[in-house]
């Protein structure tokens, strides 16, 4: 079949079903909106500033970097750390932005300052706690990028207390024993590991070469499908800037970066056929992400003392699921396939010359503060 419908997925919303299982509607905003708790009111005026004020409804580098920044922020947490009698991190609390510095001052927080002192700007105006902003700006980002999930949101997070120790981030440049162990540790089995890197298939290089930054990490950048675990698995050509980069590998189309920890996932026993996966059954990307990129939203709360406000995330635009497909210019002898479980799908190549990457500019520095909301 060369489409997926989600179509499914969006009357399941509107199923009885459905319908029983979500608080219902009948509390007042000043503005007249019904909801099923009043502290969700503010959050529906804000799904429509960042979609519209931010994010310009486009799923571009500031997208990405929503998502990347509630990743980057739920991700210091160490239960191991805690128990050695160590501050372990407290998750999804905001500290990117209540201890800015030292955080966005960490190596591998590099190229988040923008859209974390953009986030901020609406928190402030509005009251609402940074750990909440910046999971709410996360899933707005979701529903504007074609074949995004349309995620669950609890908000009430504390204040964060403390900075996160810089040693729990993540490097593109670590070996896979180290990046499985560090998503252990937070709590992250492999296969999580791999469904999370979907946000890749929408993400951007900023700062691993800084000679090329906003570098797409495949070739459908502003599609959240199947193709960023295709093309991690072609063999790599070239390096796409002025040379090799600590956490690079080389990437198999001009205009299109890669990172070494990607390169190195895709290939590893443990995680090959999970990745392999989503090439055969693309309609799984989403849901398998959604429920992982919930949990990272929950990352050291407690959800108990959360309020679902997910009804304030719009559904996400209607979209057709591709097949995933070889770039123009590629064979299947190009493919590095490491899933010994299983064959390598047949799928095609695109016709014509080879792929062409789009390629994007920085438009974050376009952004006009709000001054009210």
């Amino acid at each position: 079949m060369a489409f997926l419908s989600i179509l499914f997925v969006l009357s399941l919303f509107s199923s009885p079903v459905f319908s029983a299982l979500v608080a219902p509607r009948d509390q007042t905003c000043d503005d007249g909106t019904v909801v099923s708790d009043n502290k969700c009111c503010i959050w529906y005026s804000l799904y429509d500033e960042l979609r519209h004020g931010l994010f310009n409804n486009v799923c571009d580098e500031v997208a990405s970097d929503a998502i990347r920044l509630a990743f980057h922020d739920a991700i210091g947490y160490s239960p191991a750390l805690t128990e050695q009698g160590k501050w372990g991190g407290g998750g999804a609390d905001g500290s990117i932005m209540t201890f800015a510095s030292p955080e966005l001052g960490y190596a591998d927080n590099n190229g988040l300052q923008t859209i974390a002192g953009i986030e901020r700007i609406y928190a402030d105006l509005t009251g609402v706690s940074y750990g909440d902003i910046i999971q709410f700006a996360n899933a707005v980002a979701l529903t504007i990028c074609p074949g995004g999930p349309r995620l669950e949101f609890f908000a009430g997070r504390p204040k964060a207390v403390a900075a996160a120790p810089e040693s729990l981030l993540p490097s593109a440049s670590a070996p896979v024993d180290e990046l499985l162990a560090r998503f252990k540790d937070a709590g992250f089995s492999p296969n999580e590991l791999v469904d999370l890197l979907a946000s890749h298939s929408v993400a951007f290089q900023e700062n691993v070469d800084p000679t090329i930054p906003f570098t797409p990490m495949d070739s459908t950048p502003g599609t959240f499908d199947a193709q960023f675990y295709v093309e991690t698995l072609l063999n790599g050509t070239a390096w796409p800037g002025d040379g090799e980069h600590a956490g690079e590998a080389m990437s198999p189309l001009d205009g299109e970066f890669r990172l070494m920890s990607d390169h190195r996932l895709a290939r590893d026993p443990r995680t090959s056929c999970r990745w392999q996966s989503f090439i055969k059954h693309p309609e799984q990307i989403a849901p398998r992400f959604k429920k992982a990129m919930e949990k990272i939203a929950l990352v050291g709360q407690d959800k108990s003392k959360l309020t679902d406000c997910s009804e304030a995330i719009a559904a996400p635009v209607v979209f057709s699921i591709p097949d995933a497909h070889l770039p123009a210019g590629k064979t299947l002898d190009d493919i590095e396939a490491s899933c010994e479980e299983e064959d390598f799908p047949s799928i095609t190549a695109d016709p014509g010359p080879s792929t062409a990457v789009p390629t994007f500019t920085f438009i974050e520095n376009d952004f006009v503060a709000p001054t009210s909301i």
